[in-house]
């Protein structure tokens, strides 16, 4: 292989990432706002409020399988730009949801195009990544959408402290999300022959099956995540006296996902991923233990420096993980599952976050969630380790 196909930020993985950058930058703005506009906007209570949040979660897990299958067997650029076109329109269709009724369907069916675009997207980018340094570039890849899911809520909470008015937060991304179709359009792939197999449709053509532990496992971690991200601001407002500490939160949160990239860089390109997927979750269930141990700032602000740490390891590892387990021309299909996986594990965090915060308050939540991360913990130690070095493939 020449050495300039050695190149690890070549042209279009650079692109591709600033894609999925925009891309989830466009929708996280939006996230730690939410219940605050449904609260404020439409008078919804807790439970309510995270029944609404959970449905554009409910629709990609649906949808995600199918969205796998579908870049695995057509033009992966085409429906790449065709679901992410979708996305954008979506984000006008808010500013018009006058209803509860109305916004809770416009949310729901935004998490269709929105979860076939992650999908469709990091697929690219393993396409465009040479192989001596995938384990590498996926780590990389990952940094541009947690930084993104790190740095939009700041933002989102500046804007609207700024302004004062959502539609400012709406516009903002819908261009966003504009910019992220433009450059997706953008990307050169390299040729790639068309899916000629003929075997009928099964499970696995939707659900990567040799994987199952590794997404099992991921619903765990994202449950946490799940109640972290869309619970933080309101609970630190209402239940710490916090109005202006989420936008600090975020930033660190940010901080600590760059910090376990840049030093986790060459230990995935050894293809250490068990060890740096062990690292990476035993660090963040300090962070989930920290926040909720101690009220004060100092636990509050450190915790999120942890929870970046440490799902800065543990997301790449897992990427990388689920796609070793996997043949080459089910890339989409690993993909979607990890996806998946993450979006059953967000919405299981949003629902059961609204309903144990309506009945026993942010504190009994928070301590749920340590539960749900040491059970997580065990699985990986007692289980995902051990099956993902039998089921590997070597490269």
């Amino acid at each position: 292989m020449s050495e300039k196909k050695e190149i690890l930020w070549n042209r279009e993985y650079i692109k591709v990432m600033t894609a999925n950058f925009t891309l989830f930058f466009a929708f996280y703005i939006l996230t730690p706002l939410l219940p605050i506009y449904l609260s404020e906007h439409f008078g919804a209570t807790k439970d309510t409020i995270g029944l609404v949040l959970s449905g554009y979660a409910v629709a990609a897990l649906l949808f995600r399988p199918f969205s796998g299958y579908i870049v695995d067997s057509f033009n992966r650029k085409r429906v790449l730009v065709f679901f992410m076109l979708l996305s954008f329109a979506f984000y006008g269709f808010y500013l018009i949801a006058g209803t509860l009724a109305l916004f809770a369907i416009v949310r729901t069916l935004h998490g269709g195009p929105f979860g076939a675009s992650t999908v469709a997207n990091s697929t690219v980018a393993i396409d465009v990544l040479p192989s001596s340094r995938r384990n590498e570039g996926i780590g990389y890849y990952g940094l541009s959408n947690n930084i993104a899911t790190a740095i939009a809520p700041t933002a989102g909470i500046a804007l609207y402290k700024h302004f004062g008015n959502f539609d400012v937060l709406f516009l903002v991304a819908l261009l966003f999300a504009l910019v992220s179709t433009a450059v997706a359009a953008s990307v050169k792939l390299p040729e790639r022959l068309p899916v000629a197999d003929k075997k009928k449709l099964s499970l696995d053509r939707f659900f990567l099956v040799r994987g199952w532990f590794l997404g099992v496992n991921m619903v765990f971690f994202a449950t946490c995540y799940g109640v972290l991200s869309n619970y933080l601001a309101i609970y630190a407002k209402e239940s710490l006296g916090i109005t202006r500490g989420a936008g600090t939160f975020f930033l660190l949160l940010s901080l600590g996902l760059i910090m376990s990239r840049l030093q986790g860089g060459k230990s995935l390109r050894e293809g250490k991923l068990t060890r740096h997927a062990g690292i990476g979750i035993l660090i963040s269930t300090v962070g989930y233990t920290v926040f909720i141990i101690s009220p004060h700032p100092f636990c509050f602000y450190t915790s999120a420096l942890l929870v970046g740490l440490g799902n800065g390891h543990m997301w790449p590892a897992f990427q990388n993980m689920i796609i070793s387990v996997a043949h080459h021309n089910e890339r989409g299909t690993a993909n979607s599952t990890l996806l998946t996986s993450w979006d059953l594990g967000m919405g299981i965090g949003i629902v059961l976050g609204g309903v144990i915060a309506e009945f026993l308050g942010y504190s009994a939540l928070f301590w749920t969630v340590v539960g749900v991360h040491l059970a997580g913990v065990a699985m990986y130690f007692w289980v995902t380790r051990k099956m993902f070095l039998l089921r590997r493939f070597e490269e």
